[in-house]
């Protein structure tokens, strides 16, 4: 990645971490605006970055559901 996608996507993972902790999804929307008045692509970089990370946490979290019911009903059916 550039400079610009570097710094984005390490100040999308602290705002993740920081709405994790606290609930307060404003701080999205505080920070694309700050990005904005200065800068339009870190607003972009950051946004995308907050989508992709998101995404793959959803995605994630789906996957690791769909392997806990797999097992689940393998161990129910005896399977090995």
């Amino acid at each position: 990645m550039g400079v610009t996608e570097d710094l984005a996507d390490e100040l999308a993972q602290e705002a993740i971490k920081y709405i994790d902790a606290t609930g307060d999804e404003q701080i999205i929307s505080d920070l694309v605006k700050e990005l904005g008045a200065t800068s339009q692509t870190a607003e972009e970089a950051f946004l995308t970055s907050v989508r992709v990370r998101r995404a793959n946490a959803r995605a994630r979290q789906l996957l690791a559901e769909k392997v806990r019911a797999y097992k689940a009903r393998k161990d129910q059916s005896g399977g090995g």
